[in-house]
């Protein structure tokens, strides 16, 4: 029973779908159930969909591994950290060895005792030479004359000063060793009339040639020995003989 009441739609269906000519509407009124077919083309393919997420990463795969690149470039250097905490002390080490330094020592005061022996040699052969030596002092001379501010550089630049004699010894000293008439390291210039050391402080010791010192013209503030041992007052730009004092 349940077989035939379905037979008619079958039918029905079948016969509508193989005729061509025959309407929806026919085969409406005909069939409960109509599967109307109608012919159409292809159209145009559509637009690409979105890319859907991205998957997980895979497995690596089997094949043979590819080279490694070359280095990236070398980054900014980092800040500098903070210094660590100190390290344990060590223990004290072995006592140097002091020989060398010892003998470097012994040798240098070896030196300095030669050189001492030296300079008192030399100054012994000065002395002999030059044949004047009273106290402690030297007298020495260049030979050369030239007025009293150049007599007083040339001495300072060997730091000594003008010949200055302070007795009757002295004095002859430094005549023996002129020969001819010298520049003394005295001079009124600061006070006409007061004869003082240009190394400070007045005379205690004078020998003057006959009525001298007279300042003769207004203009005598140096003071030049003799070659016979006298003094005499004398402008300080004319030129006479170097003769310099050192200590001996």
């Amino acid at each position: 029973m349940f077989l035939f009441s379905s037979l008619p739609v079958l039918l029905c269906v079948v016969t509508a779908s193989s005729s061509e000519t025959k309407t929806c509407e026919d085969a409406q009124k005909t069939c409960s159930v109509v599967a109307c077919g109608i012919p159409v083309t292809n159209g145009t393919p559509g637009r690409d969909g979105r890319d859907g997420p991205k998957g997980e990463k895979g497995e690596p795969g089997q094949g043979l591994r590819g080279l490694q690149g070359p280095p990236g470039k070398m980054g900014p250097p980092g800040k500098v950290g903070s210094p660590g905490p100190l390290g344990p002390k060590g223990s004290k080490g072995d006592r140097g060895d002091s020989s060398v330094a010892e003998a470097k020592l012994a040798n240098l005061e070896g030196q300095l005792r030669s050189l001492r022996s030296e300079l008192d040699h030399i100054k012994k052969l000065q002395v002999f030479s030059l044949g004047q030596n009273p106290g402690k002092k030297l007298y020495v001379t260049n030979g050369k004359k030239m007025p009293f501010s150049q007599v007083k550089a040339l001495c300072a630049g060997f730091q000594a000063t003008v010949a200055t004699p302070r007795n009757a010894e002295e004095n002859k000293a430094i005549q023996d060793v002129a020969q001819d008439s010298a520049f003394l390291g005295i001079t009124d210039e600061v006070t006409e009339g007061q004869f003082a050391y240009v190394t400070g402080g007045r005379i205690t010791y004078s020998n003057w040639k006959s009525n001298e010192p007279n300042d003769h013209g207004s203009g005598e503030d140096c003071v030049v020995l003799l070659s016979d041992g006298l003094w005499n007052d004398i402008s300080c730009s004319a030129s006479f003989l170097a003769v310099c004092e050192l200590p001996a």
